[in-house]
């Protein structure tokens, strides 16, 4: 039998840092766009079609953007009320980019 050391040490290496410290922002916008916008608000303006989903840009006022990594590693389902949002599945560089995209764009709460 084959030892998953390796499978386990990528998948270490994959979530041990931030994705969004390595990956490309312009590419996590495309995901944002193409998966998210249809309810939330992606940019850095602008009001979420559906008011029961945060604007991207304030993500950070309600969690630590970290969490929401690892739930995008997991096939993102936490915080969503309903069968409303649906289940993704994002690959380790899709999260990297999309969580280097959210963090490019999170405000401050005033």
């Amino acid at each position: 039998m084959k030892s998953s050391l390796p499978l386990l040490l990528v998948f270490a290496m994959t979530f041990a840092s931030p994705a969004f410290a390595k990956g490309n922002p312009a590419r996590g916008l495309k995901i944002a766009q193409r998966n998210c916008a249809p309810c939330h608000a992606v940019g850095r303006t602008g009001e979420s079609v559906n008011p029961k989903s945060p604007p991207f840009r304030t993500l950070a006022q309600r969690y630590p953007l970290g969490d929401l990594e690892e739930s995008l590693g997991e096939g993102i389902m936490v915080g969503h009320e309903g069968p409303e949002m649906p289940t993704f599945e994002f690959s380790p560089a899709q999260i990297a980019d999309l969580m280097a995209y959210l963090g490019a764009i999170q405000v401050k709460k005033r």
